[in-house]
């Protein structure tokens, strides 16, 4: 630097201080004798004594640079001395990673050469420098938990996609995976690691050892007596498997835990080391001494306190250290190990953030002293620093590594132009700055030191029948209640001291969404929006790199900081216009998602693909919305049509657009090459606006273009002067209710989208730890209760009871300490008002955008899958600890989303079908549950009757299970027998999962039987094609029923081993829980609306009659035939098949024949019966089996038995083949006992006993009856198609005939004839003409 005289002309960088021109003060520099004092004070020189103080001689600005200069060569090494090779090492420095030959499988590589994932089975890859002598050691840090083996190799190692580190004679692992050590065989060693861990490998070649420390803790000598000599040489490898993580720090940064005697793989600088040391206490000696011209003399102050004001003197001193200072801090090893450690120690004294000012002082010193680009490289190297050493940081019981890195991490982000260019180029583009916002959850509790955290430990004991947790505990003991108590207080600490740490994450996220700070250039919040959706563009293209998807777990954390933080703003601005909405009435306005301010990138809509809804919604946009979509827009249809279209966008676009404050907006992103390639492939849909909307004249159609994510600007989000930014394009259904901030719109919307992506899903993994508590407490009652049972004599017994109790005991412990710190940081309180907020934002966003009509359409599909699954993990996730009863308006939620669910899951706006299907079963598990279901019932009645007709609709072309699924529930409690949470015959058994809906107690409601009974019996036709249409569904699932039993029953019977395919079981009990569930919705109908078959008049009543009657007989005959297939394949019991059994079929049937043959009117009675006997599969057995009476088939049935292998007639007059026989011909060898419904007395009540021995009593008398009476029919008289019935219609005009039921069937569903394909105009009645 050349300084003339005492001249303040500096090469480096001209800079003018405000401070100068403000105040007219006695410029220029202190005197002479002052100025020499002053520099001998801050340049101490070493070689000086205090005694020749006197004697120095005087020194001004031209001397300092030389002077400089001499101090900081002091003490440096020789130049030759300096390159020379360290004996021991072999290999290139700086170390990296060798990416060109030292690797086996796939792998992403970092662009610094130190980061690795693994992209294949078990990938290996080693280092480009290895050690033969001396003492040795690296770093790495786990990102994530998985499989990887870490250590040492020789380069004679091969390595494949089965065998990698550890492996091989030569190479050396330890995998805190499987807690174990490798070298060809594997012995357990040291402990499991977790990501944030910092695994230290040291190698003694002196020795022949090798060891390994976890976190700064020696795990133990790992191998001794490693084979060295001459060509022996060991490499720093690692193995790993796909998708896991890590990175390694051979010395390019300080090591974490360095070890006394081993030496970093790579060369600490320590020449720039030492300056920076040197240079840093210079700069210390300016902040702590000032200087006052009136006495002439310095004095002592206190660094905190030190301001930039300006003294040339005091600049001119610092500008000649930063000339030599800033060069060497765009060094990552001196930021890390000098700078950070420096600033650290500011704010090392407590206190809140803002009472450190020296940080904003020494920021605002580096800007003006250095070049752009040395501020720029030193920041990134501060951020990428802290955010390393936060996320590799243990966990100790007060947290406070964290709260230390994320105080430093608020205090630099308060800088104004340091946050706006980390906003900008670092936080979203090089760092995951997500990390900022986790807190990882210790996996090893004793050293995150929650053993004196929570000294007493506790989990539930009491348990009912089924296994659930009581929520009662009926008699908790004196001792337990201290123990809860004890535990709860230690979980209230724990959480106390984890808010501290949440409570800084959230002052960092509303730093970021300042957006008052226009002086500068753009407020940091636009800058943050945009970077944030580019965040979710990652996280949300499937084609997004593996690299660039931020895991789940630090996708919740992010979420519920960012819920609070714009919570906080959206209330901030709330109090400037107490007119706006508050941010408990958030919501999306529907206009975000079809005026294009907002890009969805290709997230589907609920009407389907974007460009098409553009295309046929166009005249619905102008008309309601009066937005006109751009034709260019429309006609480019190709990726290529759409990028021209988008740099000419960019092109056109007025300059006045940049942002009110003279600098340009935004720089362009494409300075990076991925960045920008993606960035062109993907942005094109959000879009700019040329013309303010809403004048007071006749409103102007607006005209929409597309525009790129990033450049918008403020003006386009927040809107200025009748232009409405994002909510252009007002639908006129929409309140014109003011909104404080529209950029947190975006956010909000925003924050739904991360909790589709990632969050739900995490939520659910998360409950797994609860779950092992209640397992392990299950298991240690249950030793608990056989120790006690254990005879005295049986020592031995007792021994291994002992020990598992003691291993139950003590894995509680544990489990429990790491359930405390779960349920602080994921299931607290707190979180479950973000998550219920959450669903409240989406259900009002849904309740607007279904206001707009075909614009709904628009909708993203999101929005519902979020109101879905945050209501499902507020009730199945948080439930133990927080009920959700006690949530502000949960009712009225409730009834909300209720009414949500039952106007969308048939709605034909929506076209998906993945969304439409998760509706139908959110709607079904809803209906399970007692508070939900009336929930349902509260919505508008109207609403109620369409989802009922919606539910009614015929099971053709549509997904029918569910529906059908869904008014089994409604009826579950009311039919016959049908009182049951689960079947008799699986009582013993315990349910995988007692919080399914299936296994709900049932809870019918009347209300919505009502509904239904009105709508059968007003709409004759619905009706008619409705029940039409669960007879055909019937007789296909029992049909494939029975034909899967046979397939199965043949493979048991084989005499060699075989095993059925479980895929073949599961698909054969989903056909008979499908019968069951039919016959329920039949038994239903046929309780509520009995007009439907039993009233004549009606148009196909006796027509269902007989179908009816034809498939109960069917179904009998199937199920009670002794010795049949149904038995045999029964008793197997097979896996997979346990719910087929006699009872719930059986007692469905019973349902109906007691309700048309018992409890109706008399003629209703005839006539059901006389339709049930002229079925020639009737059998009175088979009914009289129901009670356990049947005898031998021969003789109990006086109708004709030689029918029973008849086809089922399908509907649409295929025959279905019908199942083989009954097989009752040969009588058993050994008795088994008879299905008979007297046998479940808990199940079925007397009264309904009493009904099914009346109907076998009526029944016998009626077949009696009919027996006597029939006449023999010759058989060209009889129906050529069932041979059942007599014919009795003739057909119009082709004058074939049949007999009614016939025909009345085939015309459901065809207008030809059977024989001739001639159309059929009419049927007219036929009796045979009396014979001469």
């Amino acid at each position: 630097m050349s300084s003339k005289g005492g001249g303040t002309a500096l090469t480096r960088r001209n800079y003018r201080l405000a401070s100068d021109t403000d105040k007219p003060k006695a410029t220029g520099i202190v005197n002479e004798k002052l100025l020499s004092d002053y520099l001998h004070h801050v340049f101490p020189s070493t070689k000086q004594g205090p005694a020749v103080a006197s004697l120095r001689k005087p020194m001004g600005f031209q001397d300092l640079g030389a002077h400089l200069e001499k101090l900081l060569s002091e003490g440096e090494p020789p130049e030759e001395s300096r390159d020379q090779p360290v004996e021991g090492r072999l290999g290139p420095q700086p170390v990296v990673l060798d990416h060109t030959s030292g690797f086996e499988g796939l792998l992403f590589v970092d662009d610094d050469l130190l980061g690795v994932i693994g992209h294949s089975n078990f990938s290996s890859i080693r280092a480009t420098t290895c050690v033969y002598k001396g003492k040795w050691a690296y770093e790495v840090l786990i990102s994530s938990q998985g499989l990887m083996q870490i250590g040492w190799c020789t380069l004679n190692c091969r390595f494949n996609q089965e065998e990698g580190v550890g492996d091989t004679p030569d190479s050396y692992a330890y995998d805190g995976n499987r807690v174990r050590k490798w070298n060809v065989t594997t012995t357990n060693y040291g402990k499991s690691w977790a990501a944030g861990d910092i695994v230290s490998c040291l190698i003694d070649l002196d020795e022949g050892t090798i060891t390994f420390c976890l976190n700064g803790q020696s795990l133990g000598v790992a191998f001794t007596n490693i084979k060295t000599g001459p060509g022996v040489a060991y490499f720093p490898a690692i193995s790993l498997s796909f998708k896991e993580s890590v990175a390694f720090n051979f010395g390019s940064r300080p090591l974490r835990y360095p070890v006394d005697g081993y030496l970093p793989l790579q060369n600490p600088p320590t020449v720039d080391l030492m300056k920076a040391q040197k240079l840093l206490g210079y700069i210390k000696n300016v902040l702590s001494t000032s200087i006052d011209t009136q006495e002439e003399r310095l004095l002592e102050k206190d660094c905190a306190a030190w301001r930039l004001q300006g003294d040339p003197t005091v600049l001119v001193t610092l500008a000649h250290i930063f000339n030599h200072f800033a060069p060497l801090m765009c060094k990552v090893y001196l930021v890390e190990d000098v700078l950070m450690n420096f600033l650290l120690g500011i704010l090392e004294g407590g206190g809140s953030v803002d009472e450190h000012p020296l940080i904003q002082q020494l920021l605002d010193l580096f800007w003006l002293l250095m070049e752009d680009h040395e501020v720029n490289e030193c920041l990134k190297q501060l951020m990428m620093s802290l955010l390393r050493a936060y996320r590799f940081s243990p966990i100790i019981p007060d947290l406070g590594f964290q709260i230390h890195y994320l105080r430093l991490t608020t205090a630099i982000l308060h800088h104004e132009k340091s946050r706006k260019y980390l906003l900008n180029n670092v936080l979203f583009d090089v760092l995951r700055s997500v990390v900022f916002f986790y807190i990882k959850t210790p996996l090893r509790v004793k050293e995150a030191g929650l053993e004196e955290l929570i000294p007493t430990t506790w989990w539930p004991t009491h348990f009912d029948k089924e296994g659930k947790d009581e929520r009662e505990p009926k008699e908790e003991s004196a001792d337990e209640r201290l123990r809860r108590r004890a535990y709860e207080r230690g979980c209230q600490r724990l959480k106390k001291r984890i808010e501290v740490v949440e409570e800084l994450q959230v002052q960092i996220l509303k730093l970021l969404l300042n957006n008052k700070d226009k002086a500068t250039g753009e407020a940091s919040r636009y800058i943050f929006l945009n970077k944030f959706r580019k965040f979710l563009q990652e996280n949300a293209s499937n084609r997004g790199h593996p690299t660039a998807l931020c895991p789940p777990e630090y996708m919740v954390c992010f979420l519920h900081r960012l819920i609070t933080a714009v919570r906080a703003c959206w209330d901030d601005s709330n109090r400037k216009s107490p007119s706006s909405i508050s941010s408990e009435e958030a919501y999306v306005p529907p206009q975000l998602f079809y005026n294009g301010k907002v890009d969805y990138f290709d997230l589907q809509r609920l009407g389907g693909l974007l460009s098409h809804l553009k295309k046929t919604l166009k005249d619905d946009l102008a008309s309601k919305a009066n937005i006109i979509i751009d034709p260019a827009e429309i006609q480019a249809t190709s990726m290529d049509d759409l990028d021209e279209d988008e740099e000419s966008g960019a092109t056109q676009r007025p300059f006045g657009a940049a942002a009110v404050g003279g600098a340009l907006a935004r720089p362009s992103w494409l300075s990076s090459p991925t960045l920008g390639r993606a960035n062109r492939f993907l942005s094109t849909a959000a879009v700019s606006l040329m013309i303010p909307r809403r004048p007071l004249t006749q409103p102007e159609k607006v005209k929409v273009r597309t525009l790129a994510v990033e450049q918008r600007t403020e003006e386009d989000i927040e809107g200025s002067h009748g232009n409405d930014g994002l909510l252009l394009g007002r639908p006129l259904e929409e309140p014109d209710q003011p909104v404080a901030d529209k950029s947190l719109l975006e956010i909000i919307d925003g924050i739904v989208m991360m909790y589709n992506l990632s969050v739900h899903q995490q939520l659910g993994k998360m409950v797994v730890v609860s779950d092992d508590v209640h397992e392990y407490a299950v298991a240690l009652k249950d030793t608990d209760e056989k120790i006690a049972r254990c005879p005295t004599r049986r020592a031995d017994i007792l021994d291994e009871l002992q020990k598992s109790q003691k291993v139950f005991a003590e894995k509680l412990n544990h489990l429990s300490r790491r359930l405390a710190w779960i349920n602080a940081t994921i299931y607290s309180k707190d979180k479950m008002l973000d998550v219920y907020w959450l669903l409240c934002v989406c259900i009002r966003t849904i309740e607007h955008a279904d206001n707009t009509g075909s614009l709904f359409a628009f909708s993203p599909e999101f929005y519902l899958n979020v109101a879905m699954n945050a209501y499902s993990a507020l009730k199945n996730y948080f439930s133990p600890a927080n009920s959700m009863e006690e949530l502000p308006g949960y009712e009225e939620t409730l009834t909300q989303l209720a009414a949500i669910l039952a106007k969308h899951f048939a709605d034909p706006r929506i076209v998906g079908t993945d969304i439409k299907d998760s509706l139908m079963q959110a709607l079904a598990s809803y209906v399970c549950y007692p508070q939900s279901l009336r929930a349902v019932e509260r919505i508008p009645e109207e609403q109620r009757v369409a989802m009922m007709r919606n539910l009614l609709a015929p099971y053709e072309q549509r997904p029918w299970a569910q529906t059908n699924w869904i008014l089994v529930r409604l009826w579950r409690g009311c039919g016959f027998g049908y009182r049951y949470t689960r079947l008799p015959h699986l009582l013993k058994t315990k349910p995988e999962d007692a919080n399914l809906p299936s296994l709900q107690k049932p809870c019918p409601s009347l209300l919505l039987q009502r509904h239904m009974a009105e709508l059968l019996s007003m709409d004759k036709d619905m009706a008619a094609s409705f029940l039409n249409s669960v007879l055909n569904q019937l007789n296909w699932a029992f049909s494939e029923f029975i034909g899967m039993i046979q397939e199965i029953q043949q493979a048991a019977e084989r005499p060699e081993r075989n095993f059925v395919d479980t895929r073949q079981l599961k698909v054969c009990a989903t056909c008979f829980d499908l019968s069951v569930s039919l016959l329920r919705v039949l038994e239903m109908t046929v309780t509520l609306v009995p007009e439907i078959f039993l009233d004549w008049s009606r148009p196909s009543a006796e027509l269902l009659l007989r179908r009816l009657a034809q498939l109960l007989n069917q179904v009998l005959n199937r199920v009670t035939a002794e010795k049949n297939l149904f038995d045999r394949v029964v008793n197997l019991r097979l896996p997979g098949l346990e719910s087929v059994d006699h009872y719930p079929i059986l007692v469905a049937v019973t349902g109906i024949l007691v309700r048309i043959l018992v409890d109706g009117d008399r003629q209703g009675v005839s006539r059901a019966a006389s339709v049930l006997l002229s079925d020639p599969c009737f059998q009175l057995h088979s009914i009289q089996q129901l009670l356990g009476e049947g005898g031998d088939s021969s003789s109990s049935s006086s109708v004709i038995t030689t029918t029973t292998a008849r086809p089922v007639i399908g509907s649409f007059g295929s025959t279905v083949p019908s199942p083989i026989p009954s097989a009752a011909g040969s009588a058993g060898t050994t008795e088994r006992k008879h299905f008979s419904l007297h046998a479940y007395t808990d199940y079925i009540s007397e009264e309904e006993k009493q009904k099914v021995e009346m109907m076998l009593a009526f029944l016998t008398e009626e077949s009696k009856q009919a027996a006597a009476s029939t006449a023999p029919t010759s058989e060209e008289d009889l129906c050529p198609i069932c041979y059942a019935h007599s014919i009795s219609a003739i057909f119009k005009p082709c004058s074939h005939k049949s007999c009614k039921a016939c025909i009345n069937q085939h015309l459901m569903n065809n207008k030809d004839c059977f024989f001739c394909k001639a159309t059929i105009t009419g049927v007219e009645d036929y009796s045979k003409p009396a014979s001469s």
